[in-house]
């Protein structure tokens, strides 16, 4: 039995970003025509003994295609906070959407955490129909497939510990096997929302996502998140800008580039 719970240490690295509108990120449009853009992240959560990478991005080939900015490899990009993707032994998918799950034949020595529901959505009838498919790039689902055969992904039912102070919980909605991440850290449990929540505004106005599987199982998630964390401020969306304004860097260097999620938010008006 352990008497304390770890400590991790969270960073978001930014990688890309894209212009949008309000209407974009909303189920039913938005009746303020005034512009939302949409940043990308991945993140790392370092504890004692061992680090996790939460996501793995897309690729630059994959940004041409889809017209997304890339500013940077997300995989590289490691090296920043003191990671070497060699090094990397556990990656958690929270999904199978291209901007998470790209990049991973970068982690030659990683293992793959991922719920069972989201392969076999990623993979079942609803592959058919573009706008389910359209999330999804053909030859990174079939990369995670490979890996599932060579022993390199570990497949979870709901809600799992993942190490002391690291649990998986299932939020489905955006996807079939949506996974949130909660972390203990020196300010209490955090919670990675990924795409339970892409911005800040989709939980505190409980207004889903346009790109949605189960509006009811979003909105659900919703209150899974709110539960899961130790208060509102402990949520962190998957693609919110904000994020890049609510905390500090790790260094001056790192600015715009990195956060620290496990230290206290910046008092910020989000208006300004």
């Amino acid at each position: 039995m352990i008497d304390k719970l770890p400590e991790y240490k969270i960073f978001a690295i930014r990688y890309a970003t894209r212009d949008a509108r309000r209407a974009d990120h909303f189920v039913g449009g938005d009746p303020h025509d005034a512009p939302m853009p949409m940043d990308y992240f991945t993140w790392a959560v370092a504890g004692p003994e061992r680090t996790f990478l939460v996501d793995t991005g897309f690729t630059a080939e994959a940004a041409a295609r889809r017209r997304r900015e890339f500013l940077r490899c997300p995989i590289a990009s490691l090296k920043m906070i003191g990671v070497e993707p060699e090094a990397v032994a556990d990656v958690i998918i929270t999904h199978l959407h291209y901007d998470h799950v790209g990049n991973f034949h970068k982690l030659p020595n990683a293992r793959f955490h991922l719920q069972e529901r989201e392969l076999a959505f990623a993979t079942g009838r609803h592959m058919r129909y573009p706008y389910f498919a359209h999330g999804f790039e053909v030859e990174e689902v079939a990369g995670m497939v490979r890996l599932n055969f060579k022993r390199r992904v570990e497949l979870y039912d709901g809600d799992v510990e993942l190490a002391p102070g690291l649990t998986l919980h299932l939020a489905a909605g955006h996807t079939a096997g949506l996974q949130v991440v909660r972390v203990h850290t020196r300010r209490g449990n955090v919670v990675l929302a990924s795409d339970a929540s892409h911005y800040y505004e989709n939980l505190e106005r409980s207004r889903p996502f346009v790109a949605v599987l189960d509006i009811g199982d979003a909105i659900d998630s919703f209150r899974k998140l709110e539960r899961l964390a130790a208060s509102p401020r402990h949520i962190i969306p998957g693609h919110d800008p904000l994020v890049m304004r609510r905390y500090p860097a790790p260094s001056p260097s790192l600015k715009g580039v990195v956060v620290r999620l496990d230290v206290d938010p910046l008092d910020v008006d989000p208006a300004q």
